[in-house]
């Protein structure tokens, strides 16, 4: 992990934040990840050769119907802090058979860190 914040606390926010993501990556519920989330959040990445673009419902409709990914593994490779903004960088492999990478773009609202942007590459 790297970045300047000066609040070490930042870091374990954080990863609170990404593990709703997870959470409802395992249940397959899109509403158990919006936690982590803002309302005004979007998504962007090719599925094979077409774009997964705009708002982050997108993903919570994906999630719902993709169905619960009992197996995922994950494990949070950076993480990157200054001030109120932040990047995070996960790495996820069988989400329901597939792996992906997904970067985070985050930033830190009334005290509380939200995910604004979710770009991902679907591995091969």
């Amino acid at each position: 992990m790297s970045g300047t914040a000066t609040n070490l606390g930042d870091y374990e926010a954080i990863t609170k934040v990404v593990q709703h993501y997870l959470d409802g990556a395992k249940s397959g519920k899109g509403s158990d990840m919006k936690p982590a989330f803002h309302k005004d959040a979007t998504i962007f990445g090719y599925v094979g050769s077409d774009l997964f673009a705009g708002p982050i419902q997108g993903l919570y409709d994906w999630n719902d119907s993709n169905g619960p990914a009992t197996g995922i593994k994950s494990r949070i490779s950076e993480i990157d802090i200054v001030g109120t903004i932040a990047n995070v960088r996960l790495e996820i492999d069988n989400w329901t058979g597939s792996r992906f990478t997904d970067m985070f773009t985050l930033l830190k609202l009334d005290g509380k860190w939200q995910i604004m942007n979710k770009v991902f590459h679907l591995h091969g």
